[in-house]
């Protein structure tokens, strides 16, 4: 092999080397590049998560602090007596249905109430010697600062009845109350409330203007930031009936804690399902079975009488606790909470005793499956106004002439001496009533 030929390999085997070493250079720092990379979308991540875990910390402490907020202003609010409101606005929400909006008359600020939570309203209706006292159920949140606001369903005569009047009250509002006017009104009150200190899940349930203090509700856990989980349950006819619609469906459609489910009985021949409803047919405790996880939640319900009987047994009959199950009535209650049964001395000491009420030339034993006063009173056709039949408004008290009374439950406040609130008491011995 000649001399020149032992050069160029020399020189080839030279190159080799050369490109060799190159690409090992050249994949060692693509292996130092993609390590770095590694360790960059490491540290990124890391970042990543530990925002977002001091964003949900300061979610929770804003949460908290708007809800101690909230509390500060509870314990400040309401007022004593009657206070004047101007009708700000008056909407109507579907057939025979309007929203008042009520804002102080004096420009003061307005007390927070608990969702859940009703105003008194006394009413100077025409060709009337005194007032009408109503209660109507707040349909809003109470972290809303500029007004308050009660949705008013007109009662007609039942189907059964037409010879009877309309709600006196409901068609004042319907009728006659307009932009402007002034209104007497006593501070928001009521045992019936969701308690937005607590994180434990809900079901709330409404059949037609029952929804009223449902979407306070679910209005009070959108507004607080909480991501309590709510599933959100209204039973109506169709969409003619469909109060506040697109004001819950937005609800549900910006927060994914509220779980809308809405039930039409008897849908119209433009009503869509899916769109305008989800399921045709009644709120029913088998929908609750099939949609809900478990029955482990706490219950609140208003509507009609017999819808809420319904769903009452049917929670008891699935095991729910008498605990966790919340009602509102307003009205001849048709659903009683459970309480302890008397013994066989207090049953017959309860039986001997006589109600007399000195007005209506009456006297009759009291029957102690009637529950209170009112009930007794209005099945024996002895006439007592009544308001919110929970002990708040202060409507259905009767002056005491002999005898005294036991209460229920504790009225919101004390009734004048010598009198009683009829809704939340019985007889303790042989009573005579001014009525």
């Amino acid at each position: 092999m000649n001399a020149t030929l032992i050069e160029s390999l020399r020189a080839a085997d030279g190159g080799s080397l050369s490109l060799v070493m190159g690409l090992v250079l050249l994949a060692g720092l693509l292996a130092w590049l993609v390590l770095e990379a590694v360790r960059a979308g490491v540290r990124l991540n890391a970042e990543r998560s530990q925002a977002r875990v001091a964003l949900e910390k300061l979610r929770a402490q804003l949460a908290e602090t708007r809800l101690r907020c909230w509390q500060a202003e509870q314990a400040q609010s309401g007022w004593n007596g009657l206070r004047k409101f101007t009708v700000a606005k008056k909407a109507v929400e579907c057939v025979d249905v309007c929203a008042i909006y009520l804002k102080p008359h004096d420009g003061r600020a307005l007390p927070t109430f608990k969702p859940g939570q009703y105003l008194t309203f006394q009413l100077d209706l025409p060709g009337r010697d005194k007032p009408l006292v109503r209660c109507y159920s707040l349909s809003d949140s109470p972290h809303q600062k500029d007004y308050y606001r009660v949705t008013i369903k007109r009662e007609k005569p039942p189907s059964d009845r037409p010879e009877l009047q309309p709600g006196a009250a409901s068609s004042y509002f319907h009728d006659m109350v307009k932009e402007g006017d002034i209104l007497n009104i006593k501070a928001p009150a009521g045992h019936f409330f969701l308690d937005l200190t607590k994180t434990n899940p809900v079901v709330l349930i409404a059949g037609g203007v029952g929804i009223t203090p449902m979407l306070s509700m679910a209005n009070a856990i959108a507004a607080s930031g909480s991501k309590r989980e709510a599933w959100f349950f209204l039973g109506v006819r169709n969409q003619s009936e469909h109060i506040h619609k697109t004001e819950l469906e937005k609800l549900a459609a910006e927060n994914d804690n509220i779980h809308l489910h809405v039930c039409y009985s008897k849908p119209g021949p433009d009503d869509l399902k899916g769109r305008d409803f989800q399921h045709e047919g009644r709120v029913s405790i088998e929908l609750f079975k099939e949609l809900l996880p478990s029955n482990n939640f706490e219950y609140y319900l208003c509507g009609p009488g017999a819808f809420m009987k319904s769903i009452t047994d049917g929670l008891e009959a699935w095991g729910v606790p008498d605990k966790d199950v919340y009602f509102e009535a307003f009205g001849p209650a048709t659903v009683k909470k459970k309480t302890a049964a008397p013994t066989p001395e207090e049953t017959a000491h309860l039986t001997k005793i006589n109600v007399t009420f000195s007005r209506s030339g009456k006297t009759v034993r009291w029957e102690p499956s009637d529950g209170n006063l009112l009930v007794f009173a209005q099945r024996l056709g002895v006439k007592i106004d009544s308001g919110c039949c929970a002990g708040g408004c202060g409507t259905c008290a009767v002056a005491i002439k002999s005898g005294g009374v036991n209460y229920l439950k504790k009225p919101d406040a004390e009734p004048e001496a010598g009198t009683c609130l009829t809704c939340i008491c019985r007889p303790k011995n042989d009573l005579v009533l001014d009525a």
